[in-house]
């Protein structure tokens, strides 16, 4: 839950000011969960009584994105920062899940969901259960029908004709994807994550990833068409083109 400027001058600040006795160096504690979704207001609330109180009283704050926390709070925090789980960690929590669940699920279905998560093992906990809530069995075209992606073999094989230098068949693809009703966003993010771990040249992987990245950043100023998609496959596939002959 994400405190409001009333629960921080009310609660938080109520149970900061009470007396409690406890062993020599042990403190009360507050922990904010999505911390990074508390109003400017609540924020400022919360920094004047994390000064006044503390000395009885510890602060913990969760968030994901901590440049959303003003800095004077954090000026006052020691920031830990962890990374995102291996694909690894993910499959062995999953796979004890569906044990002790007895969830019907197949090899697949546990890739997908591992590549929707994105390192994220309540993500992952989420689209497994909502996949097993709406269908009852998890595969990979029951998981992305429920997360809404595009599909990453669609994705792959696009990005195969892109290296085999086939513009046609690569937008077929895209056109493909498109009519689906994926937006460019999705588009381009899951081209990104494919190209990371597609088998090419290595030189040839980060010139498409230099475009992609170009290209992401025009969709998010807007400029988001079928045509911007387009000519991201283009480039992309110039860059496995063979030099024009000089006459």
């Amino acid at each position: 839950m994400c405190p409001g400027i009333d629960v921080v001058r009310n609660k938080i600040k109520m149970f900061a000011q009470q007396k409690v006795t406890l062993p020599k160096g042990r403190h009360k504690i507050i922990i904010l969960d999505e911390a990074d979704s508390m109003t400017d207001g609540a924020q400022q609330a919360l920094r004047r009584i994390m000064e006044i109180y503390s000395k009885t009283t510890r602060f913990a704050l969760a968030c994901n994105a901590s440049d959303k926390i003003i800095e004077p709070i954090q000026s006052r925090c020691a920031v830990l920062r962890y990374s995102k789980l291996t694909d690894a960690q993910i499959l062995n929590r999953l796979q004890d899940v569906v044990e002790r669940e007895a969830l019907a699920v197949s090899d697949d279905g546990l890739e997908a969901v591992i590549f929707t998560a994105q390192g994220d093992m309540r993500q992952a906990l989420n689209n497994l259960q909502s996949t097993n809530s709406g269908f009852g069995y998890i595969n990979s075209e029951n998981v992305f029908k429920v997360c809404d992606e595009p599909h990453p073999l669609l994705v792959k094989s696009m990005l195969g004709h892109c290296v085999d230098g086939n513009i046609d068949e690569a937008f077929r693809v895209m056109e493909h994807l498109w009519k689906l009703g994926y937006s460019p966003e999705d588009i381009i993010g899951n081209i990104f994550r494919v190209c990371k771990t597609y088998q090419m040249a290595e030189y040839l992987k980060l010139e498409f990833i230099k475009e992609v990245g170009s290209t992401h950043m025009r969709v998010a100023e807007g400029v988001n068409s079928l045509l911007q998609m387009s000519g991201l496959l283009a480039r992309l596939c110039s860059k496995t083109a063979p030099p024009a002959a000089v006459c």
